[in-house]
């Protein structure tokens, strides 16, 4: 069961105040899906089984290699209340899909450093009003466990080389000086780390499992070609949200390399004219 951090009493605990408040400045809420048999409230959807889909869609494919395999449903209007202010739906569904190896034995995978390999992750958002039926996994991949999954709101937090925090910090973060930034020491990195997972998360900021993934979605929105240290790279990571991450969950049967996580990312003005197809994947592991 994932435990909630008291991000505040941290930043207060460990941190210059003027520091501490900059930072809690920049908090943002997230949905924390958790299953049901460790977490309180409605239901708002599911990771694996059959998901339940319109007649008229079809099961998302990635054209030259295979089905995807269904990852999570999610009931927006089951969401709590300030779900609608995070910019997601209040209403309908949202479908996640993930070319995931089964099919191929792992021959083709999805890369953000390789944009055409985009199209083996999709998000189907299915309206409100608009009726589905449990549809059958195709032959050739296998479905994963069924987990019920609940929600509550956090906060969440951005991870150090976030662009956020070196727009609100500066030279005194990006620079290499000593002594060391409040922001890095190891007692304060320690208060904030992540705790219990899985952590399947909705908004928010992303928990990176190795580097920011903004950074990585924006270079496969770039092309693919743009260099690390070129600033068009961090600008570019400034525009994208965190939609969704899932992580590796035993319970489920989902594992993701070695103990890593999904993400999909947008940009706002796509999530609030509601162009889940315009969504980047990237994943990371251990």
């Amino acid at each position: 069961m994932s435990s909630q951090i008291d991000l505040a009493a941290a930043a207060h605990e460990h941190l210059p105040a003027d520091v501490a408040d900059t930072w809690l400045s920049l908090l943002r809420p997230g949905i924390r899906l958790i299953s049901a048999d460790d977490g309180d409230g409605a239901e708002v959807g599911y990771l694996g089984g059959e998901p339940e889909l319109p007649d008229e869609l079809a099961w998302p494919v990635w054209e030259g290699h295979g089905p995807l395999s269904f990852i999570a449903s999610v009931d927006c209007a089951a969401l709590p209340q300030g779900a609608g202010e995070m910019g997601l739906p209040v209403d309908g569904r949202l479908l996640f899909f993930h070319f995931d190896g089964q099919y191929d034995d792992g021959e083709a995978m999805v890369f953000a450093s390789d944009p055409e390999s985009q199209a083996g992750a999709r998000v189907v958002y299915v309206p409100a009003g608009r009726a589905g039926a449990q549809r059958a996994t195709p032959e050739g991949i296998e479905p994963y466990k069924r987990i019920w999954l609940t929600s509550r709101t956090v906060s969440t937090a951005p991870s150090y080389d976030h662009p956020v925090l070196h727009d609100a910090f500066g030279a005194d973060f990006t620079q290499a000086t000593e002594p060391e930034h409040p922001l890095r020491s190891r007692e304060f990195c320690s208060a904030i780390s992540s705790g219990e997972g899985p952590l399947h998360q909705l908004g928010g900021y992303a928990w990176p499992v190795q580097g920011d993934v903004e950074y990585e979605v924006a270079q496969a929105a770039l092309g693919g070609s743009v260099d690390w240290r070129d600033p068009a790279l961090a600008s570019e990571a400034s525009r994208w949200l965190l939609l969704a991450q899932f992580d590796s969950d035993d319970n489920a049967n989902m594992m993701w390399g070695d103990t890593g996580m999904l993400y999909w990312l947008i940009r706002p003005d796509d999530l609030t004219a509601r162009r889940f197809d315009r969504a980047m994947f990237t994943w990371q592991c251990c």
